[in-house]
């Protein structure tokens, strides 16, 4: 089964970044990661990182609950770089609030919101979601 390339987490919950990874693995998801603490965190590697034209995550698992700069914040600011190549964004979060679940609809490159804890299945079915776009 083809492998997604990158993907990116960005949360500051080191238990979740230790088991997320772990199930990664297990599930054969992707090549490799990008780990990230917080919003700000993320938002100037990846843009270093477009800018420069490297290889870029296929998919982000983006917490909404973070330090620094939460996920909101991240995204407001990451939908205003350009891209060559379109990123999908999964907000996987413990927030169980309806008004982040109809927040997400503002965003177009978010494709879901997913409440944690993430299962190997919501993972498989993410990588079949964009494999076969």
């Amino acid at each position: 089964m083809k492998k997604i390339d990158i993907a990116c987490i960005i949360d500051d919950d080191p238990i979740f970044v230790f088991g997320i990874k772990k199930m990664m693995q297990f599930a054969n998801f992707c090549e490799s990661f990008m780990i990230f603490k917080n919003g700000e965190e993320a938002l100037n590697n990846l843009k270093a990182i477009i800018d420069s034209g490297k290889n870029i995550p296929d998919v982000i698992l983006l917490d909404i609950n973070m330090p620094v700069m939460d996920g909101w914040q991240f995204l407001d600011e990451f939908i205003k770089i350009e891209s060559h190549k379109l990123i999908t964004v999964y907000i996987v979060s413990s927030s169980i609030d309806p008004r982040d679940k109809d927040r997400v609809k503002n965003y177009e490159n978010v494709s879901n919101f997913i409440v944690k804890p993430i299962s190997i299945e919501s993972l498989k079915n993410i990588s079949k979601e964009l494999l076969n776009n």
